[in-house]
């Protein structure tokens, strides 16, 4: 029987995720539990796994589409069952905020100033288009909208293939219609300006955004220089931090702390743990121990807010940032309060040549349930890290420098180093965030606890 395959929810806060690629094309046999798809989500790709054996007989979400969980991605069944319910019910055309962002798609839009050129607009939503790939390619290169080829499909099952595209390209050329990108042919019905005035930059003359605005001040010069597109990895990071941002009002108290003992206990382990476990014990080991113990004592900081109920974490599970090409990941040392320095610093070390290589599995990545982020190694002094989504605090580390320092009237240069912790003013008060950050200064201030 004919099912159709939805998108899982592969993390924790997943809400959506971007097809990178699909191992199999329409037609090719599947078997359950294989790789059948690539999956970008939670700033990682995961491959998705076919959750049946059969024939994938239509794949509904292409490359580069962003689904929500949940959403149908493609159909699996027998080679000659019929498939026309269930395309039914897929949906019909990628959300407004989608066409907007991918702007370099192109369509064909009839210029605004001329009614002699407007092409009229369907009377219902069309169904999906399902288009053979040479079509696809054809239609991408002449910079055509895929959906407004719905309708015109002559191959199999109503499929649009090669020659459907060329017509349909020659009927447009025939009534005159410019081609242009969505958000041009905006501008310029914004602007009152006509489209068959401008000429476009775009493949095949193309009409963009800039030879609109260019248009419409041909005097000023193009400000802008490198484009990187706001796609991927680095879109998901944003659009994370931004609901964190938008949801959470955050706090953040800073702390001085005085590491000079942990900088004396970790000369005098670094080689022995060396040469014994393989295992360089760097300060961010420390911290990592030092949060997971003051956890113990102060559990309100290892919680989430869900709906109407604070659920405070029974695991200790520490994300650890770690910057990779194009962003920042944040695999998760997990039961970091059970863990001695050793194990967490060989722990750690795995994760973060995973992250930088693109290998981390879904439950390395998720289960967080406090994060750590270290820029002591850019020099920073102070900053405000933003807490990860579904959790309630994160505590932001920053550079070990000698600074002189009045101890018991007496100045000493002391290793110093700044603690900045953030925490979600709706879960827990400014006092009980204190306790926390002092206890983790005591532990770093008097490291030799973190030994035992």
């Amino acid at each position: 029987m004919a099912t159709t395959v939805i998108l899982p929810m592969l993390g924790q806060t997943m809400e959506e995720g971007t097809i990178i690629q699909w191992f199999k094309q329409e037609g090719d046999k599947v078997e359950k539990g294989e790789p059948l798809l690539e999956v970008m989500t939670d700033k990682v790709n995961m491959e998705v796994e076919s959750p049946d054996s059969g024939i994938l007989r239509r794949i509904i979400a292409q490359p580069d589409e962003t689904i929500p969980i949940m959403a149908p991605i493609a159909i699996l069944g027998t080679a000659d069952e019929p498939i026309d319910d269930l395309l039914a019910e897929t949906p019909s055309l990628p959300s407004p905020a989608q066409m907007i962002a991918n702007e370099e798609k192109g369509v064909l839009s009839p210029a605004p100033s001329s009614p002699a050129l407007s092409v009229e607009a369907p009377t219902s939503t069309p169904s999906r288009v399902f288009i053979s790939p040479r079509a696809r390619r054809l239609a991408h290169e002449s910079g055509l909208e895929i959906d407004a080829l719905a309708g015109r499909g002559t191959g199999p099952e109503r499929r649009v293939v090669e020659k459907d595209v060329r017509a349909y390209l020659a009927s447009v050329q025939a009534a005159g219609t410019v081609k242009t990108t969505p958000l041009a042919a905006k501008i310029a019905a914004d602007k009152g300006i006509n489209l068959h005035e401008i000429v476009g930059t775009g493949p095949g003359g193309k009409v963009l955004k800039d030879d609109v605005l260019k248009a419409v001040s041909p005097g000023i010069p193009a400000l802008q220089g490198q484009v990187i597109p706001f796609t991927g990895m680095r879109k998901m990071v944003a659009d994370a931090v931004a609901r964190s941002a938008q949801t959470a009002p955050h706090v953040t108290l800073t702390a001085e702390v005085d590491m000079t003992e942990t900088v004396k206990v970790r000369g005098q382990i670094l080689a022995e743990l060396e040469m014994k476990y393989g295992a360089r014990i760097s300060f961010t080991d420390f911290v990592i121990k030092a949060a997971a113990r003051a956890i113990l004592d102060h559990p309100i900081v290892n919680s989430s807010l869900q709906g109407s109920e604070i659920r405070i974490f029974s695991q200790v599970n520490i994300g650890v940032a770690v910057a990779i090409e194009g962003g920042l990941i944040v695999p998760v040392v997990k039961n970091a309060d059970t863990k001695s320095l050793v194990e967490i610093s060989v722990e750690l070390k795995r994760l973060a040549e995973k992250a930088r290589t693109g290998t981390l599995s879904t439950e390395e990545i998720t289960g967080g349930t406090f994060s750590i982020t270290n820029l002591g190694a850019y020099g920073i002094d102070m900053f405000n890290p933003i807490i990860s989504p579904g959790q309630s605090a994160i505590l932001g580390v920053c550079r070990i420098v000698d600074r002189p320092i009045a101890i018991k009237r007496q100045v000493a240069l002391r290793s110093m180093m700044n603690l900045c912790l953030s925490f979600d003013h709706r879960v827990m008060d400014g006092a009980p965030a204190a306790r926390y950050l002092q206890k983790v200064k005591e532990l770093l201030e008097s490291p030799y606890q973190l030994l035992i």
